[in-house]
């Protein structure tokens, strides 16, 4: 695997990492639905489906789907929300969260290693499906969870 591939992976966690433990210090705006934006922005990225070099079998993206979905518990798991003295409602800190994404780039590492005979198109969009299958369930479950808590806020 290249060198660089493994320090832009590296980077890309540490950003991730810091953002996640910086937001645990501010409140969510809003009515959550922030939460919901990288969904969008996920949606894009499905249009490389239709690249025509793109040879994927739906074994292959059936498989992707479910390891995403597999990854994605953890992160929902570990993904959760407090109410404060102020009455605003923030991330929680969690040591498992920074365990489980450590854990899922760790992986992703050594899936890049082990598939590393595949077409490169082909294994970017395997692992694009891997992402979009973990990072919808985990944001439709933090959603869920902090419109839980602003709604019992809401109701006091």
């Amino acid at each position: 695997m290249e060198l660089n591939t493994v320090f832009i992976m590296v980077i890309a966690a540490g950003l991730i990492l810091w953002r996640r433990m910086r937001a645990t210090s501010r409140p969510v705006k809003g009515k959550g639905y922030r939460l919901l934006l990288p969904l969008l922005f996920l949606a894009l990225g499905l249009t490389g489906l239709l690249n025509p070099e793109l040879h994927l079998t739906v074994k292959e993206v059936v498989l992707s789907l479910l390891c995403g979905a597999v990854l994605s518990i953890p992160m929902i798991l570990t993904t959760n929300y407090e109410r404060r003295e102020d009455g605003l409602i923030y991330p929680k800190k969690s040591a498992a969260f920074v365990v489980a994404l450590i854990g899922l780039i760790a992986l992703r590492l050594g899936l890049r290693s082990y598939l590393s005979g595949l077409d490169p198109t082909e294994l970017a969009m395997l692992f694009y499906l891997i992402a979009v299958a973990y990072v919808v369930p985990w944001r439709v479950a933090s959603f869920v969870k902090f419109r839980k808590l602003y709604a019992l806020r809401q109701a006091e």
